[in-house]
């Protein structure tokens, strides 16, 4: 059985979330920063009048900040049908991954990130890192 996962990159790694999940893409969208919130709430967007939560993954997956003035983008999934924003470095494309390439997270991970992924799938030339957008989001 197949899936198709929507992949984008976090600190040179390849991650991927369910297609199905996603409502669409963004690029260049001001946040408003909320005081005293956590550091892996970015801020809140306000998307064709609906305000959305957005959700810093480097700082939810422990990863170092973004480099200086390097512009996030933005993969807009819908969880208990409603929308939330997760920060990403860039977008990939579309991949197909069938079930036999699907393998339990790697024993490398630990702590935070482990928790929040599904498991990895294995591509021809890296490995794609499923991510559970359930549990990303409820972090």
């Amino acid at each position: 059985m197949s899936t198709r996962m929507v992949t984008f990159t976090l600190d040179g790694h390849l991650y991927g979330v369910d297609v199905a999940a996603v409502q669409e893409v963004l690029r260049g969208q001001t946040r408003t920063r909320i005081p005293l919130s956590p550091v892996t709430l970015a801020g809140l967007i306000n998307l064709r009048g609906q305000v959305l939560s957005a959700i810093d993954l480097r700082a939810l997956l422990d990863l170092p900040d973004r480099a200086d003035g390097t512009e996030p983008m933005l993969v807009v999934i819908r969880v208990a049908g409603e929308p939330v924003a997760l920060m990403v470095d860039t977008i990939g494309s579309v991949v197909d991954v069938d079930a036999d390439q699907f393998e339990p997270p790697p024993d490398t991970l630990a702590g935070v990130s482990r928790d929040l992924l599904l498991g990895a799938y294995k591509l021809e030339d890296q490995l794609l890192l499923a991510l559970d957008v359930d549990r990303a989001v409820a972090a």
